[in-house]
């Protein structure tokens, strides 16, 4: 195998490791001698919850950075193509390696954040992120073209009411309950959906409720509140496709510079999946842009070890190597 194809290959099996919605990982790899191409998955698309395929590509897009990532470790000069076809023939998105060059320090931390990155759905610590960090993550947010709208207190309730109304509009869809049993609890051999083992055993009584999976994990919470929480909306200037895409690249950037400065990211999708909570969402914004996800950002709370890593699907499943 070429050192070209070698590195693609590398990429794409990092990127096996982003995040994505349930721990669905809709993507599609193929490598080529030349270049690197993300497909996506409509077999694993949450039909129900998203049927306009929105978190599906926000959740390739993170991804998509994470195989960037990878590259970026490697020294590898790149260019990527954003087509962002949903058509299962076309493409998301195709990186083009150029020339080799030696890796920034930075690019090495990024590809340690990816490995320890985790989803920690426990109460964070009654200690605030402090402004230098908030406005570090901001910045390396619209790093990537992404743009992050720290919310004030009073709105942190107007979110929290947009949070419950969305909980009650899916509570009572049947298909989307019946959607959410399939990807979420249990023990997940298959190497998709969220587990047990990655849930708390109740719903922690926070501002801000977060999601109810309808069923108990494994996980203590924690005895803590969200009162030191910082909470904010992931936005940018398009619902086009390639829009939503870079929100998922942006994600994954915010996601591994909050993971370097030890502050937990927690992402609510719930209120951009319901039309009338994402308008409400969007009214927060105050016409800035359209929003493409609500997120918690607390300090890890040092009395928690780390949770486990949610599964994955094998390199096989994901990756197809060709030429």
């Amino acid at each position: 195998m070429s050192e070209v194809k070698q590195a693609l290959a590398q990429a794409a099996d990092a990127a096996r490791f982003a995040p994505s919605i349930h721990n669905t990982q809709p993507w599609r790899w193929v490598v080529r001698p030349d270049r690197l191409e993300l497909f996506a998955v409509a077999e694993r698309q949450l039909r129900a919850q998203d049927p306009d395929a929105r978190m599906l590509l926000l959740s390739c897009g993170a991804a998509l950075h994470h195989a960037q990532v990878a590259l970026d470790a490697e020294g590898w000069a790149y260019t990527v193509d954003r087509p962002a076809s949903l058509a299962p023939d076309r493409p998301l998105a195709v990186v083009t390696p150029s020339e080799r060059r030696p890796a920034e320090p930075e690019a090495t931390r990024h590809l340690q954040m990816l490995q320890v990155r985790r989803t920690d759905r426990r109460t964070v610590s009654d200690e605030a992120v402090p402004e230098t960090v908030l406005d570090e993550l901001v910045k390396d947010t619209e790093e990537v073209g992404g743009r992050l709208h720290v919310l004030s207190r009073d709105q942190v309730i107007d979110l929290a009411v947009a949070v419950e109304r969305a909980q009650a509009a899916e509570a009572a869809d049947d298909r989307a309950r019946a959607e959410l049993l399939t990807w979420v609890g249990g023990e997940r051999p298959e190497g998709t959906g969220i587990p047990s083992s990655a849930l708390p055993t109740e719903v922690p009584l926070t501002t801000v409720a977060e999601r109810d999976f309808q069923t108990a994990g494994t996980v203590q919470a924690g005895g803590g509140h969200d009162r030191a929480a910082t909470y904010a909306v992931l936005y940018g200037s398009g619902d086009a496709e390639a829009d939503w895409l870079r929100a998922g690249e942006s994600l994954s950037r915010l996601w591994l510079s909050a993971t370097e400065h030890a502050v937990s990211l927690l992402p609510f999708s719930g209120p951009v999946e319901v039309p009338f909570t994402r308008e409400a969402l969007r009214r927060m914004l105050g016409g800035a842009g359209l929003p493409y996800l609500a997120l918690r950002l607390g300090l890890q709370d040092p009395a928690h070890t780390a949770p486990p890593h949610t599964p994955r699907l094998p390199a096989t499943q994901v990756i197809e190597i060709t030429g």
